[in-house]
């Protein structure tokens, strides 16, 4: 009995296949090799081709295929994970209207702000536990806006994984999760916001139906099988916004427990039981992936839209030559503070945590006589831990105090340096794990089908790799400030 996982990410999609007797990864494979195009035709703006996900879904997954290691036809359930807040309009033949505005894209910013304003903050913040801000609901009305004739021919609005869902299936779903993570969740009255909806004028048919995120959105269609190779009939029984879905892997779901991402961007999760949010809305709310009315399970998430992405882009400016193991080695002969040099991480977009400001990626204090390309590599990485820890002081204000964060062993926390600038800048241990996106979306499928009774069972088999503890708070805590003083003065 295997269980299919699919990632869509930002970069590339990634697939897993697991065996659910085990809870061991078979396979996993990538594609692109190369990150994934994102189109810019304006600046702040950030669109993806939701025809191209598909595609490279495809492509991922043949070349598991390729490998031999298994029978297409064993897998019994799939799950997928995707980018959050990302939008996806169909027609009523299923055919995509325009390229998804996705998550980082900054155009509906005042649109979202006007919205704020016009439904009142205490009800937004009660309601909605956010600001309408830069997500799903605001793009789908800057659509309304400026493309009526885009808008006119919308059958169904989606997130990026329910597109998936319906390519593999032919149906068309969602969750109350997802559409908490457009802002379009009313906690309150447990249904679709009727007066956000009214105040952007969106009709109600638009919205998909919904079901939970453990539970069958439809089956495989015998053209998708034969495409695929896979089983006629096998059902895709969860879906998730990869943050919550990083949270599942990571075997988050109970209050008080904290998950951490770094990759495009970097991503503090923690489960609450309270319906609570930040009054300037810098971290959101969201349902989390066991969320029910009786039960409420909340992640609280802090955004930073750059994280991996600057330190790509740091390899491409400055390190086209080495690989990113080879910056980091670079980077930890340097030391603490990177002999001055002070960097802001925040070019990739307007950052929630900084009011919605597109504050963009700064360099402070370069000494050209005596920076090299570690110093640079080291400055970038600690500029990104500073920004997590700006985030989790933010958290802490809101009443979430992790004893422990645990982490995926990927993307920024396979560098030992960016580990230690984490642990020590935010004073917290970080707790590393195998499992990736992917691998979570496999075991939710296994939830979902009910081949896992609970979800404890589903993580029977998972166990930490390591513990990294704070060791150099002390040497830390004077840089960040320093860093802190640089960021006041932008923000």
């Amino acid at each position: 009995m295997l269980l299919l996982g699919i990632d869509i990410g930002t970069s590339s999609i990634k697939v897993s296949v697991l065996d659910a007797n085990t809870q061991q990864v078979i396979i996993s494979r990538q594609y692109p090799e190369q990150e994934s195009d994102i189109i810019a035709k304006q600046p702040g703006w950030a669109e993806q081709s939701p025809e191209m996900w598909w595609a490279h879904v495809q492509q991922a997954f043949n070349l598991c295929k390729q490998q031999g290691t298994f029978n297409p036809h064993d897998i019994s359930s799939i799950g997928i994970a995707y980018q959050m807040h990302g939008l996806v309009l169909v027609d009523k033949d299923q055919q995509v209207l325009r390229d998804s505005i996705i998550w980082c894209d900054s155009r509906a910013v005042e649109i979202g702000n006007q919205a704020f304003d016009a439904l009142g903050h205490d009800f937004s913040l009660s309601h909605l536990l956010n600001s309408p801000g830069n997500f799903t609901a605001s793009k789908l009305s800057w659509v309304k806006q400026h493309e009526p004739e885009v808008y006119a021919r919308i059958h169904k609005m989606m997130l990026p994984g329910d597109f998936i869902a319906m390519k593999l299936t032919q149906e068309i779903t969602t969750s109350m999760s997802a559409l908490s993570e457009a802002i379009l969740w009313d906690f309150q009255t447990n249904r679709v916001s009727a007066e956000l909806m009214a105040l952007y004028g969106i009709d109600a048919s638009l919205i998909p139906e919904i079901r939970p995120v453990f539970s069958e959105h439809g089956r495989v269609t015998q053209a998708v099988a034969e495409l695929l190779g896979l089983k006629a009939g096998t059902p895709v029984s969860y879906k998730s916004g990869d943050q919550p879905n990083n949270a599942l892997s990571l075997n988050v779901l109970q209050p008080g427990e904290v998950a951490a991402t770094a990759g495009t961007s970097g991503v503090i999760y923690g489960v609450s039981d309270q319906l609570t949010y930040d009054p300037q809305s810098r971290v959101n709310t969201f349902a989390h992936v066991n969320h029910t009315a009786e039960a409420p399970r909340l992640g609280v998430l802090l955004c930073i839209n750059g994280t991996g992405s600057l330190n790509r882009w740091t390899k491409n400016l400055f390190g086209s030559a080495v690989n990113y193991m080879q910056m980091n080695e670079q980077a930890a002969q340097t030391p603490i503070g990177a002999a001055g040099i002070r960097i802001l991480p925040f070019g990739n977009g307007a950052e929630r945590m900084l009011n919605n400001k597109i504050v963009g990626v700064h360099f402070h204090d370069i000494d050209l006589n005596l920076h090299h390309q570690g110093h640079i590599f080291r400055a970038v990485q600690e500029g990104i831990a500073f920004s997590f820890r700006y985030g989790l002081d933010i958290m802490r204000s809101n009443g979430l105090y992790p004893s422990v964060i645990r982490a995926g062993k990927a993307n920024l926390f396979l560098s030992d340096l960016f580990l230690e600038a984490f642990v020590n800048a935010t004073g917290v241990p970080v707790e590393l794990y195998e499992n990736d996106g992917s691998v979570g979306a496999a075991l939710g499928s296994g939830i979902g089908s009910g081949m896992f009774s609970t979800a404890a069972e589903a993580f029977h088999n998972i166990k930490p790799l390591q513990l990294v503890e704070p060791s150099a708070v002390e040497q830390y805590e004077p840089v960040y400030q320093s860093w802190l003083n640089f960021l006041n003065k932008q923000n």
